[in-house]
């Protein structure tokens, strides 16, 4: 289960070319091999998102960089953080998912949620439909694919999907964990409660028990045991040796996004770092440490502004994984 996971959300990287870009998400998921991160997961988006660049920087293919991952580490699971479902054909991504797992030696695991980023939607020619009709066809994928990856034959006839005797094999290794993104309370933290192993969540840290409470009373009225739920928070990090380097990456970062944090008012200064968990080893552990006491059992963690150097990866693995032992 995620206790501790790293996810690699930007591939456009100061120095580093098309054809060198993949060696570098390599060395990125070798580093937090070796370094106490339990799982590494890379969005699936098809266009980079509007918090971390324009649509048009560097976007890999999910799934493909997944597989390829999985002959650079021995130890971490491999995921998507996480599945935009619209994306894909339930059945399909069943059968994708189990097939990283045989090429991972049972490495695998599925997050997946609803689906949100229109702007790729539009432009791939892909429905993107309704708030409503997304959570539906969730909710019906769910109960295709949930069966698939446990070696069963799955018919079922939704609004949205269908399948009829879908077979998957090879069959996965051993148990897929299911992660469900995301963090609405009445319909996304039910789905959780009924279909998954682990929920990740993004929201403030004064928000977190209100997440959890509503997570344990879906559990309570399904009658799910809420223990068996690993529950990770998003985390976004820039550390470095000292404070001081971590604060001049993160500027450095801001100035390929148009940001000047020199020249900026404090108060829109105040916001962007706040949304960061920054500073030396000490600084970043003591974050966490006061991030876990929130309730929830682990992270995940991206480093946007400087992820692209894997000593910042390690040294983020080393901190953490004190943390969360």
């Amino acid at each position: 289960m995620t206790r501790l996971g790293y996810q690699i959300p930007n591939f456009t990287y100061d120095g580093v070319d098309h054809a060198g870009l993949f060696a570098n998400v390599a060395a990125q998921a070798a580093a937090a091999d070796r370094s106490g991160f339990d799982s590494v997961m890379v969005m699936d988006h098809f266009f980079q998102l509007p918090m971390l660049g324009p649509p048009d920087r560097e976007m890999l293919e999910c799934y493909t960089t997944l597989a390829a991952l999985a002959q650079h580490t021995k130890n971490v699971r491999l995921g998507a953080l996480v599945t935009g479902n619209t994306y894909r054909n339930p059945a399909v991504l069943a059968k994708t998912v189990t097939t990283l797992d045989i090429v991972s030696a049972g490495r695998a695991q599925l997050g997946i949620g609803a689906g949100w980023f229109d702007v790729e939607h539009d432009a791939f020619g892909i429905e993107f439909g309704s708030f409503t009709d997304r959570f539906e066809k969730l909710e019906e994928a769910l109960q295709i694919i949930i069966p698939m990856l446990r070696d069963e034959r799955p018919s079922f006839e939704g609004k949205h999907y269908t399948a009829r005797n879908a077979i998957n094999q090879p069959a996965p290794l051993g148990k897929i964990p299911v992660m469900i993104g995301g963090a609405g309370e009445k319909k996304t933290l039910r789905l959780v409660a009924q279909y998954a192993d682990e929920s990740n969540l993004t929201a403030t840290l004064d928000e977190v028990p209100r997440k959890l409470d509503a997570l344990a009373a879906h559990c309570e009225r399904l009658g799910r045991d809420r223990s068996e739920i690993t529950v990770s928070l998003q985390r976004v990090v820039c550390i470095a040796d000292t404070a001081e380097e971590a604060l001049d990456e993160l500027k450095a970062f801001g100035r390929t996004l148009g940001m000047d944090f020199d020249s900026m008012d404090e108060a829109t200064r105040d916001m962007i770092l706040g949304m960061f968990t920054l500073g030396g080893p000490d600084d970043v552990g003591e974050q966490l440490r006061a991030a876990l006491e929130s309730g929830v059992d682990g992270f995940t963690c991206s480093l946007p502004a400087n992820g692209h150097n894997p000593e910042r990866v390690e040294l983020l693995g080393q901190v953490a994984a004190k943390v969360v032992m």
